[in-house]
């Protein structure tokens, strides 16, 4: 096990796309569908996505080819994008052990968050339909589909809690960066919307297992 300096961590923050919820293939299909209908190449497998997908997701976007001077990224691109994913969420499995790992960390006593880049009232909507609408003490996310940063919620979360040590888990660069701005340990999952080899750049700690989570906190 990758190692951080025990600590006794009052919070585990959680990322919602990919780390609770698995939605890489539907990621993936989203936006193939939209990348088919303008003649663009399509990404082909989930190996070729976890190795350019990437925040903020309007660079994202221009990345994959499209045209923001034909199509505006936050009129046209993101709410088809949004209609695509929404089609498919309700078929959407959890990460595989999520649920024991909630309830593990309910065990230890430690207070549950959720962060999110997602718009915060489909956030909501997507947990009460998972039957997660009541584990956590807080849910942040954006006030928009435009997936842009976290980390003003991060900061604003913190600021707001000035007595709390925070463990982030999450499965992308943006976790990494967000943990780093507001001075908290990070545990990055592999199996989300990023590569095992592009996570392992950030320095923190790895699990190929959410129920790996765990060993951080149990003293």
């Amino acid at each position: 096990m990758d190692k951080i300096k025990k600590r006794l961590y009052t919070h585990v923050v959680w990322d919602f796309n990919g780390t609770i919820l698995d939605d890489v293939q539907l990621g993936i299909e989203s936006v193939n569908a939209m990348l088919n209908k303008r003649g663009l190449p399509e990404i082909p497998d989930v190996e070729t996505y976890r190795e350019i997908f990437n925040f903020p997701i309007i660079e994202y976007y221009r990345s994959l080819g499209f045209d923001f001077d034909r199509e505006d990224y936050y009129s046209v691109l993101a709410p088809e994008w949004v209609a695509n994913y929404m089609a498919g969420e309700p078929d959407c499995p959890l990460v595989p052990g999520v649920v024991q790992t909630i309830a593990a960390v309910n065990h230890l006593g430690v207070t549950q968050v959720l962060i999110s880049a997602s718009y915060e009232a489909q956030l909501r909507e997507q947990l009460d339909h998972l039957g997660l609408g009541d584990t956590f003490s807080e849910i942040c996310g954006l006030d928009n589909i435009h997936a842009g940063s976290k980390r003003q919620l991060a900061e604003e979360w913190m600021a707001g809690h000035p007595g709390a040590v925070p463990l982030f888990v999450g499965d992308t660069l943006h976790d990494a960066e967000v943990a780093d701005a507001v001075g908290a340990d990070c545990v990055l999952f592999c199996g989300g919307h990023q590569s095992k080899k592009r996570l392992s750049r950030t320095g923190k700690p790895l699990i190929d297992r959410i129920e790996d989570l765990v060993a951080y906190l149990d003293p």
